[in-house]
């Protein structure tokens, strides 16, 4: 018996994202739209025993989203000076959005409407049809 391949098990492993401001390269380029893959264990484990993060327990979260997220814009690569150049908002949207599909699973948050009072779900990943 042969295993599954995530697209016949409906395993959903990568995530759209737009931030909500945007890196800004050396060149004065803005990034705005990435992906970020689901974080395995050897990710949670290779960073949490990273000198940086021993020294610095906050520098986790940048060793996390430097492995995790996959794609910015047209930067060649993400790494750490990437993530550390972040703005606080856009570092802060990068860390819920890894809790929501680590932990909890989905990227969807629920909302109410301010002018009728409905209530219902938004993608904040930014790929669902109106998304972001």
């Amino acid at each position: 018996m042969t295993a599954a391949a995530p697209a016949e098990t409906g395993l959903r492993t990568e995530y759209p994202f737009t931030l909500p401001r945007g890196y800004v390269d050396e060149h004065g380029r803005m990034h705005k739209d990435g992906i970020m893959r689901l974080a395995t264990a050897r990710d949670e484990i290779q960073t949490q025993s990273d000198q940086r993060a021993r020294q610095n327990p906050a520098y986790l979260t940048v060793l996390l989203l430097e492995r995790t997220v996959t794609t910015l814009g047209d930067v060649p690569a993400v790494d750490t000076f990437v993530v550390e150049s972040l703005f606080a908002s856009d570092l802060a949207f990068l860390q819920d959005l890894y809790r929501r599909i680590n932990a909890d699973g989905h990227t969807e948050v629920a909302v109410s409407c301010p002018h009728c009072g409905n209530d219902f779900a938004v993608d904040i990943a930014g790929d669902a049809p109106g998304g972001s």
